[in-house]
């Protein structure tokens, strides 16, 4: 677990247990995960950066750098990037950690 991402994480006020609960996720799902600290954002890879948190006032942005890895049937993720996208998260209680678990699979292979 690298230092700043739970010090980003503990300092997120409201948002930190919906941050907790991803960041723990994607431990579970993605072996050898390695956290990094950039762009003012914890960043997590294995081959490539494959996913990030970002604090906002009223949720949490959960985006994807890879888009073309992930399935999204219920067209959840926003955004207009060629390959980047982004899902916000407002509790922790509404995660739905398995299609969460699946994209984290997905884009880190």
């Amino acid at each position: 677990m690298n230092p700043q991402v739970t010090e980003y994480i503990t300092n997120a006020g409201k948002h930190q247990e919906i941050m907790e609960a991803v960041r723990q996720l994607i431990h579970e799902s993605v072996p050898n995960v390695v956290e990094e600290f950039k762009w003012s954002r914890p960043v997590f890879k294995a081959a490539k950066d494959f996913a990030y948190l970002k604090t906002a006032k009223a949720y949490v942005t959960l985006g994807f750098f890879q888009l073309d890895k992930l399935t999204d049937k219920h067209n959840l993720l926003e955004g207009t990037g060629k390959d980047m996208r982004h899902i916000k998260l407002k509790s922790a209680a509404a995660i739905d950690k398995d299609l969460l678990r699946e994209w984290f699979k997905a884009a880190s292979a």
